[in-house]
Parts: C-alpha cells; structure tokens; sequence
C-alpha cells in the first residue's frame, strides 16, 4: 500500500508564504502564490485515485515511525529552502517523493534535481541525461508540471540559447513576472542570466 498521508507547514518567502509538504518517502510538495486551503485540498486531490482503499488502522508503532519520517523529511525541506532563499546551497540529500508522477516527469524531475547549485543546464541537456536527446519540449513541460519547485530546481533549467526559456507553468502570474522570479532565484545562486527573453 502507498502511504499518501502528509505533514504541512508554510513559511515566509519573498513573493509570499511558501507551502511545503512531506510524507514518509520525502518532500511531496512546494508551492506559494497559492492559499494554506488550496494548497491542502490540491495536494489531498493529487494523492487521491480511485483504487486507494481504506487503510487498516496502523499498529501505535508504525504511526509513531510515519509520523517521525514525515517530519524529518518536512524539516529537512525548511531547512533546505531557508538556505535556498538565503543564498546558500541547499542540502543535496533532500529526499523526494514522486510516486503519483507519470514515468517520464519523474525521470525529468530526477535529473533535474541532480543539477548543482549556482549552475544551468539546458532543456535539450536534461533530454540528453534521461536518454531523449529530442525531447526538449517534453522536458519543458515535465518540468513546468514540477509539484516540489525550488527544491527540485527547475529555475536552473533554461534555453540554448542561454536565455531563462520558461517558469512555472501558468500557475505563477505573468510570464514576465515568472521570468523575473526565476532571475532572482539564479541571482541568489549568483549565476548571471541572458535577459532578452521576449
């Protein structure tokens, strides 16, 4: 059985409060420009399909177990974001949980994870690493469907052409407004950006 039960907290970041969620296997989730409500009921929808059954109680033990991996896993993500949005690298040994994802964004989201502090690499790049040199678009769209953003560090992943390409999905404002939080989330990582991306 997957065990989709989860721990939330928000903390404060600089376009607003920034949600995070974990549940036993790893962080499951970051968002902001989103409401603590929104935030819950989405990640509730997310991790609910019509096969889940009714879990048997836990033995006292085994919650207690879940319960303390939840939280280690939700504290290593703050502590990981703290240091992100302070402009430090964070810990390299977050632990994910992509479970619900299809095969092809989880492979994306892996790779992606992988890639350094203060450092880009391109979309088609990311193809080449997950063994589809020609799927670049593909890759923007896995990554634009990103469910752990900052941690899993999409804002590194930019064009060719050494311009930002895209952010967020459509779920984060304007597209201008996207690009420039992902300048200053390369900025805080002291990477210099191309800007004309008009």
């Amino acid at each position: 059985m997957i065990e989709h039960a989860f721990v939330r907290t928000t903390i404060a970041g600089p376009w607003g409060p920034i949600h995070v969620a974990a549940t036993v296997r790893g962080v499951i989730a970051v968002e902001w420009l989103t409401t603590e409500d929104a935030f819950e009921s989405g990640l509730t929808r997310r991790l609910r399909s019509p096969s889940d059954q009714a879990p048997s109680p836990p033995t006292p033990a085994a919650a207690t177990d879940g319960d303390h991996a939840r939280r280690v896993n939700l504290d290593a993500a703050v502590a990981a974001l703290e240091a992100l949005l302070g402009g430090r690298p964070a810990p390299t040994d977050l632990r994910f949980d992509l479970d619900d994802r299809p095969v092809w964004d989880r492979r994306v989201l892996e790779a992606v994870a992988s890639v350094p502090w203060g450092t880009t690499v391109s979309y088609g790049e990311i193809a080449r690493r997950v063994g589809s040199p020609r799927a670049a678009r593909a890759v923007g769209g896995a990554v634009g469907r990103n469910p752990i953003s900052l941690l899993i560090p999409c804002h590194r992943v930019i064009a060719a052409d050494g311009s930002l390409g895209g952010y967020g999905g459509d779920a984060l404002g304007s597209r201008e407004e996207r690009l420039q939080m992902k300048r200053d989330l390369l900025l805080r990582e002291r990477v210099a950006v191309s800007y004309p991306d008009g």
